[in-house]
């Protein structure tokens, strides 16, 4: 069975949308393995979002994202990291579909609510950083 790790964003969070969301996923027929809700530290999403450092929306990012708490989980499901990515829409809020989870709650492109790993190799990246206890469960 595929895992995958998606994340509500402070933003989401703050709105009162972790259960909304997670109900998507789950309707869809991924199930929630883990999960917990904290506010990160910065090395945390200095290792998460090391591929963008340098990048001129880096800094911003990382305030965002110590700004409040996040809804990290792990799902699993047959092609869950597809799915997850489906459910959520693209990053860019003027892409962002009505029926996707940025499409309807998306207030901007910066504070885009949700995320989800890109590919199978992400999602093991990420799962083993925000949830170090799966070492032994891939």
């Amino acid at each position: 069975m595929e895992k995958t790790f998606a994340m509500v964003k402070p933003d989401g969070v703050k709105r009162g949308l972790i259960g909304e969301i997670l109900r998507r996923y789950e309707n869809k027929g991924l199930r929630l393995v883990a999960a917990k809700i904290f506010t990160p530290s910065l090395e945390l999403l200095e290792k998460h979002y090391e591929e963008h450092k340098g990048k001129p929306f880096y800094d911003a990012l990382i305030r965002y994202m110590t700004s409040g708490p996040v809804f990290a989980m792990v799902l699993e499901g047959e092609n869950a990291v597809k799915i997850v990515r489906l459910l959520n829409g693209p990053t860019k809020l003027e892409e962002a579909l009505p029926g996707t989870i940025r499409g309807d709650y998306c207030t901007s492109t910066t504070f885009n609510i949700i995320h989800g790993s890109d590919s199978i190799e992400h999602a093991k990246r990420e799962i083993l950083l925000w949830f170090p206890e799966f070492m032994n469960k891939f």
